[in-house]
């Protein structure tokens, strides 16, 4: 879970792909950098993310089976949710209980 801010856009054959400045980390059980590209597996803009929009995303690390594909996946039904202060009041008050 984290707070981003996305800088830009691009379909990749079946995907689309953002690039995203981290802004803070909520909860992580991998490492993020400040600077990360998430990836959706569609084009259909679902979830909605504009570039200069700021989100609360929940996303996981997919590693496939031979190791060679490491990176952040955001599925289409996944959570991102435009970022607000009360949003992120909530999100670290959750990860002290969990």
């Amino acid at each position: 879970v984290f707070h981003g801010l996305v800088l830009a856009r691009r379909a990749v054959g079946q995907e689309t792909r953002y690039e995203v400045e981290v802004k803070a980390r909520y909860r992580q059980r991998f490492p993020l950098v400040s600077r990360e590209y998430l990836w959706v597996p569609n084009t259909c803009g679902c979830p909605a993310l504009r570039p200069g929009g700021e989100y609360l995303l929940m996303a996981r690390r997919h590693v496939n089976h031979e190791h060679t594909l490491n990176r952040i996946l955001l599925q289409d039904d996944g959570y991102a949710r435009p970022w607000t202060p009360r949003e992120a009041r909530l999100v670290r008050e959750a990860a002290r209980h969990c």
